[in-house]
């Protein structure tokens, strides 16, 4: 009897373990998340670019307001104030696009790309 339990107890007790440790390994549910809102971001201003050299501001100004819109998912707290500070060179492309002044949305949306591939950059080195 003292055997059996010995047994019963070492089985439970790697089981347990196991259980444990997948859980341990397995990949975070909210990085797949984050990587979907930098792409959503980034097609959405490569979106944009295409619609204003195209000449569909409209459509233009829906494409940067869904790509603000995206940004915000993305959540890591290295580049926060980055993405804040792209955010708001998306809003003000908007207001720009918005006013009939696509030179100057154009500057703000390729700024704003060049800020969140830098920090798509720097969160796919630490992931």
């Amino acid at each position: 009897m003292k055997v059996f339990k010995k047994i019963v107890v070492s089985l439970v007790m790697a089981m347990s373990m196991a259980a444990i440790s997948s859980s341990a390994f397995a990949a975070p549910e909210g990085e797949a998340a984050v990587k979907e809102a930098i792409e959503n971001t980034l097609s959405g201003i490569a979106t944009a670019q295409a619609a204003i050299k195209s000449g569909d501001l409209s459509s233009a100004s829906d494409d940067i307001l869904k790509a603000a819109h995206d940004s915000k998912e993305f959540r890591f707290e290295l580049t926060e104030r980055q993405r804040q500070k792209a955010t708001g060179m998306l809003k003000k492309a908007r207001k720009s696009i918005k006013n009939g002044d696509t030179e100057a949305g154009e500057a703000e949306l390729a700024s704003a790309l060049a800020l969140f591939t830098e920090m798509k950059a720097k969160y796919d080195l630490t992931h």
